[in-house]
């Protein structure tokens, strides 16, 4: 499954997730840089996309809403984009199992 890097995400962070969830992208390439966290996932849901974000409304949103879109939930406060990055590649085979799964909506990643 492909992500989509919510607006607090750098889409520098793409090349290295590539290979390992090809097809994701980042809002900004789709022209949403100023989107509402609705229309956000309205778009998620409508394309296949996980949502990859920093922020805690979209947790909110799919307890109300449930999913698809699935959230992975980085937990994880002000970090760089290289720490941030490398967190994502250690957690790349729980992510992929996650993203697999019907049952689960969310995985929070601390």
């Amino acid at each position: 499954m492909k992500l989509l890097l919510d607006q607090n995400l750098s889409r520098r962070l793409l090349p290295a997730l590539e290979s390992l969830f090809p097809g994701s992208s980042q809002v900004q390439l789709f022209g949403m840089e100023t989107a509402t966290d609705g229309i956000i996932w309205s778009f998620a849901k409508a394309n296949g996309f996980a949502i990859l974000t920093k922020d805690s409304d979209f947790v909110e949103m799919s307890a109300l809403y449930g999913h698809p879109p699935k959230i992975v939930w980085l937990n994880l406060g002000n970090v760089s984009n290289s720490a941030l990055q490398a967190k994502l590649l250690n957690h790349a085979k729980p992510i992929q199992t996650f993203l697999e799964n019907t049952e689960d909506g969310v995985l929070e990643i601390e």
